[in-house]
């Protein structure tokens, strides 16, 4: 049995697939000079014609380096060529070790985040969008480049399957460095639980959207990280840094869900004054019922 039947069984249930089925993920903003959904902008694939260089990042084809460049430069570039396409889509996908972290019974946020990915994706392959994954921690982990043929969902699904929770944070190094490498304007999904310097996180975001892309933002947690719960005295560690404290729960609940209200709510406010789609989820949600929420609403809101 292939590693790539195991991943599309485990990511799109036919119950999940079948809700999926009638819905769309269309870009709300303008996207070089063309409305999406319009199914008219001049996105980059290898069908055409020649557009021009970007940078090599890891994970594009070897095939498309221009050598002749990296003779005069000694750095490798990619050789990108025109198509006409819907959108390109990014799902950018935090896999540092905070993203591990599970109450009893519960999947992680890493496995509630990989199962939301492979979800968007197999919606934008269906509606023949490019989509693309990137997944870091304290650094770019993998990156897969964009594609919008059928084949590369199972790629993505695969690459999703393997994935590990590890590392600490710095949303902000992979936010950058994607927001410099990106030529052409298109759609930033970033799914992570924020665990993160807030300030930096938020630069980053909008450095995307200074670059023009329109951006959905997935803040998922546990639900006993949101509401804290614990009754007995114990020793909390940072799955991060390895730091520990003992504490009695009690004494600091009231402070840890207001600390932690409140740091939703200034992603909620920034993100708004940036027009970014923010959606806080907790791994207590169904993702399916979150996701055709979030489209059903995104839908009525034009």
């Amino acid at each position: 049995m292939s590693k790539t039947n195991d991943a599309s069984r485990k990511y799109l249930d036919p119950e999940v697939v079948s809700k999926l089925r009638n819905m769309e993920l269309r870009a709300r903003l303008v996207v070089e000079g063309f409305v999406t959904g319009l199914h008219k902008s001049p996105y980059h694939g290898f069908s055409v014609e020649f557009a021009e260089h970007r940078q090599y990042m890891p994970g594009d084809p070897l095939k498309h380096i221009d050598w002749k460049v990296f003779g005069k430069t000694d750095r490798f570039y990619i050789k990108e060529y025109e198509e006409e396409t819907n959108l390109k889509a990014y799902i950018l996908l935090d896999s540092s070790a905070s993203m591990g972290y599970h109450a009893p019974k519960t999947v992680s946020k890493l496995e509630y985040g990989s199962y939301l990915a492979a979800s968007l994706a197999y919606l934008l392959i269906k509606q023949q969008d490019a989509v693309g994954l990137l997944t870091f921690d304290n650094h770019v982990r993998q990156y897969i480049p964009p594609r919008s043929i059928r084949s590369h969902l199972h790629v993505l699904l695969v690459a999703l399957e393997q994935l590990q929770p590890s590392e600490t944070t710095n949303a902000s190094v992979a936010f950058h460095e994607l927001a410099e490498r990106i030529k052409r304007r298109g759609l930033i999904i970033v799914i992570s639980d924020f665990f993160d310097d807030p300030e930096q996180v938020l630069l980053g975001l909008k450095h995307f959207r200074h670059k023009h892309h329109e951006v959905i933002v997935f803040h998922i947690l546990d639900h006993d990280e949101v509401e804290f719960p614990f009754q007995q005295e114990a020793i909390f560690r940072d799955m991060e840094t390895g730091e520990e404290i003992l504490t009695q729960p009690w004494t600091i609940r009231k402070e840890y869900r207001e600390q932690i209200n409140a740091m939703k709510s200034m992603y909620q406010r920034e993100c708004r004054e940036q027009a970014i789609d923010y959606i806080p989820l907790t791994t207590r949600t169904p993702f399916d019922f979150a996701l055709t929420a979030y489209l059903n609403k995104r839908i009525r809101l034009g």
